[in-house]
């Protein structure tokens, strides 16, 4: 086969025609996918009060709060939810080009990304309309979702910056928000529905529960190679966790400091993890340079 029919033969992906996903197939993603993101900022303006609803804050008794429990982050933290809705929106606007239809990547993570939407979206309208066991079940499955998705772009290498920023940094950074989401969320359901008496051990039961926290940052720095957007999400949470605890009800010195160890502990991996793996591309790099001088040679 001449180099020119090699070429034409393989998609802009790097994979062979033959196993190019049918195009129509691929259209139907792409209008999921924008639909599936106008949901989810439909249902956040149904949950913040902009059409009409309640204010999150205010709903299931105030249980979703942010003086709540021991393990609520702080009002301004949830600012991070313009930054997601905002790469989220990037994300459907650049997958609906033609030059990303076709793409093996997106087709891996296309519909994973799609239903990360729906079930964040999924979420809101259960705090909005249903009870607060149900939110659990929905911020459960929402981070089940982002993880598997999480997992198929890391053992996909990204191949753009378009990759890198409107993929893999919008899904690290809805995954290391919606795991601290996800232990606030559990901890106003168990406040609500353990006896009372337990209350006198929150500290307890809090630093307990960072501890968890951290294990499942460093695995995911771990997993990641070290990319800095989960961390940075999971970092931004546990620091309004620190602050809240200190400056708002229920005050609670032992939860702050235990917070900030977990941002110094996950950071630590982190950068520790990503040096790593750099170190070992670049010895690979100069490896393959050698042998091509050799060969050269």
């Amino acid at each position: 086969m001449s180099t020119t029919a090699r070429h034409a033969s393989t998609s802009r992906g790097g994979a062979p025609a033959s196993d190019r996903p049918d195009t129509g197939r691929d259209l139907i993603r792409q209008i999921a996918v924008v639909s599936a993101v106008c949901f989810m900022i439909v249902a956040a303006m149904v949950g913040t009060g902009l059409l009409g609803g309640t204010n999150v804050r205010d709903l299931q008794g105030g249980a979703l709060d942010a003086d709540a429990t021991v393990l609520a982050p702080g009002t301004p933290a949830f600012s991070i939810w313009s930054v997601i809705y905002l790469f989220m929106v990037g994300y459907a606007v650049w997958q609906a080009s033609p030059r990303q239809r076709d793409r093996p990547r997106q087709r891996a993570a296309g519909w994973w990304i799609a239903l990360t939407a729906v079930l964040n979206g999924g979420w809101l309208l259960a705090a909005q309309f249903t009870t607060l066991p149900l939110t659990v079940v929905a911020i459960v499955a929402l981070l089940a979702a982002l993880g598997w998705t999480f997992r198929i772009l890391v053992r996909r290498r990204p191949e753009s910056v378009g990759d890198r920023v409107l993929m893999d940094a919008t899904v690290c950074l809805h995954l290391g928000w919606v795991s601290l989401a996800t232990v606030a969320n559990i901890t106003a359901w168990l406040s609500r529905t353990v006896p009372e008496s337990w209350g006198a051990q929150a500290d307890v039961w809090g630093v307990a529960v960072l501890a968890v926290v951290a294990a499942v940052g460093v695995g995911v720095a771990a997993f990641s190679r070290g990319r800095p957007s989960p961390i940075l999400a999971l970092s931004w949470g546990l620091a309004w966790i620190a602050i809240a605890r200190t400056t708002d009800q229920p005050h609670s010195t032992p939860v702050a400091i235990a917070a900030v160890l977990v941002i110094v502990v996950v950071v630590a991996a982190a950068a520790v993890v990503a040096w790593r793996a750099n170190g070992r591309e670049t010895r690979g790099l100069v490896r393959r340079s050698r042998r091509s001088l050799s060969r050269a040679a």
